[in-house]
């Protein structure tokens, strides 16, 4: 069908803001603090064959491999079995998902009886069974992190909404109102996605709207391409570590070979660690979502949309049985640690090839600590993920305090918190000075957490990194500043393991602070007038203003 350019340009665009109306409704809808104040969920449309057309800007490593968890479910249930009011859901790692509490519902949109694609939401859900609140760090297959919800084909009426597939979930969750509210905001994110696409159809028809899903992923697969083409031709290789398995103290090695060929690139992990007994594996389609999410970031400008298009000229392969493609039942809880190692060594190898464009290596790590306790009434599960620093740039320092670049979710509030959880308080919420690499750029602060329990009873659990092994710098620069963590009891400082659980008692202090991202270019071409700003600001100490950078504040500045 001939597209006018205007009808063209508005339906492209109409498709994108319905996305991000999605993920706002998802998220403004939802019960647990993780989705509706930490943003954990993703939002987007797919065309009646399931690629993606368009995405809300929310969590990249959710969404980079959509079409690998909507396949399955199509290939089970075909997409002409489907009627009004079915559902596609899953969380099936081994079948195209991420990880357990990272459900997906893909809804059918029919327009007069035909199928014209699909509402899909994805949302992070704080509690899905298994060996221990939110999350087991003792789990050594994946049936011990929580129910398993293979590809499967569902319908709203009949088996949700108070009906036996609601009910089966409740049965096996600690937290139910949160959980099960959570899911219901997920079907209310794809009822948004699917008024928005029929309403273009009322406007435009079935035919242009169609032609424009098509022509939006056509746009993303030229300019992708283009910006391959961009980079001189080679292989480029790049690695990174996870500081140890969990068990032992050797670090794990993730090798990433980047091969460029005219408009084509090619991701090979060979090399790579093989898979790990604890739950840092990276489901295959986790590592898809890793590599998009840089290729795109280093590559593109952030006007090119993110769908099917934009990934066909990328190809990834990663050795069955590793790190980055383990093969099944192994645990996958934690395997955000392993794609963002992933994320790293692509973007070091991409460092030699453009190096003007990547950033330097960021603290990079989701680290999720887990608080939970069970009273009269039930289980409370707190569940957030701390940010740290982003490495630099060669225009700009690394950001402060934020989450890593795949994962990129927000901050939780304090305030919120004191209303949703009775047995702890934060004490202290701050930026860590002299965490950021030095450089011509410096690298973000990482973030001091502190919290008070008030209660005895209280199940603490966490999975990080970077306790170890900091972030590495570029051309020069230094590394990021180590992440650790800390219980104070009785006077006595106790030290926690990047890869921990236990129980913590009523007066407990529990410190966590994250790591810095490492500078970009030597420390000595940094301005001077960057330098006095950082020590105005808090950012840096005299100290490091002295050894680092040779820079003493002139006397009528000094104190």
């Amino acid at each position: 069908m001939a597209l006018d350019l205007t009808d063209q340009a508005i339906i492209c665009q109409a498709l994108i803001a319905a996305t991000r109306e999605m993920g706002v409704k998802l998220i403004r809808s939802a019960f647990s603090t993780i989705v509706r104040e930490a943003n954990d969920a993703s939002a987007a449309l797919l065309d009646r064959d399931g690629n993606l057309v368009a995405q809300a800007e929310l969590i990249p490593v959710q969404l980079g491999s959509m079409a690998a968890t909507f396949g399955p479910c199509a290939e089970a249930y075909p997409v002409d079995s489907l009627r009004e009011g079915d559902f596609y859901i899953s969380n099936d790692p081994y079948h195209g998902g991420q990880h357990l509490p990272d459900v997906f519902i893909f809804t059918p949109v029919f327009f007069r009886e035909e199928l014209i694609g699909f509402a899909a939401t994805v949302a992070h859900h704080i509690d899905i069974g298994g060996g221990a609140p939110g999350l087991n760090m003792a789990a050594r297959e994946l049936y011990q992190e929580g129910l398993v919800i293979p590809p499967s084909r569902y319908n709203f009426d009949r088996d949700w909404n108070g009906g036996p597939l609601e009910r089966l979930l409740a049965a096996n969750i600690r937290v139910p109102e949160q959980t099960i509210g959570d899911f219901y905001a997920q079907f209310a994110g794809n009822s948004t996605g699917a008024a928005r696409l029929q309403g273009l159809c009322r406007k435009y028809g079935v035919g242009k709207v169609l032609a424009s899903m098509a022509e939006l992923i056509e746009y993303s697969e030229r300019r992708m391409r283009a910006a391959i083409a961009e980079v001189p031709d080679g292989t480029y290789r790049g690695e990174d570590w996870i500081e140890d398995d969990g068990v032992g103290d050797e670090p794990v090695p993730v090798k990433a070979a980047v091969t460029i060929a005219g408009d084509s690139l090619t991701v090979d992990f060979a090399g790579t660690h093989a898979q790990v007994p604890t739950n840092l594996n990276s489901p295959f389609a986790s590592t898809l979502s890793a590599v998009f999410s840089c290729v795109k970031g280093v590559l593109t400008a952030p006007d090119l949309p993110f769908n099917a298009g934009s990934i066909r000229p990328v190809t990834v392969r990663a050795p069955y049985g590793s790190l980055l493609n383990p093969r099944p039942p192994a645990p996958v809880r934690a395997r955000m640690i392993s794609s963002f190692r992933a994320f790293n060594a692509v973007m070091k190898a991409l460092a030699q090839a453009v190096p003007e464009r990547v950033i330097a290596t960021g603290f990079d790590t989701t680290t999720g600590p887990y608080l939970s306790r069970r009273n009269e009434h039930g289980y409370r599960v707190y569940h957030e993920i701390v940010g740290g620093g982003y490495g630099a740039s060669a225009r700009m320092d690394g950001c402060s305090g934020v989450d890593g670049p795949i994962s990129n979710c927000s901050n939780t509030p304090v305030e919120m918190l004191d209303m949703d959880f009775d047995y702890f308080r934060v004490r202290e919420y701050s930026l860590i000075p002299d965490s950021g690499g030095t450089g011509r750029f410096r690298g973000g602060l990482g973030i001091c957490r502190r919290y008070e329990m008030l209660k005895d009873g209280v199940q603490f659990a966490q999975y990080g990194d970077r306790f170890r092994l900091r972030p590495e710098g570029l051309f020069e620069g230094n590394p990021g500043a180590l992440a650790e963590c800390t219980i104070l009891r009785d006077g006595a400082t106790l030290p926690v393991k990047s890869k921990d659980s236990g129980e913590l008692r009523k007066g407990d202090l529990l410190t966590l602070r994250t790591g810095g991202g490492a500078g970009y270019g030597p420390p000595a071409q940094r301005p001077r007038e960057r330098i006095r700003d950082d020590l105005d600001n808090g950012f840096i100490s005299g100290q490091t203003a002295e050894e680092a950078y040779g820079y003493r504040p002139p006397v009528d500045e000094a104190d």
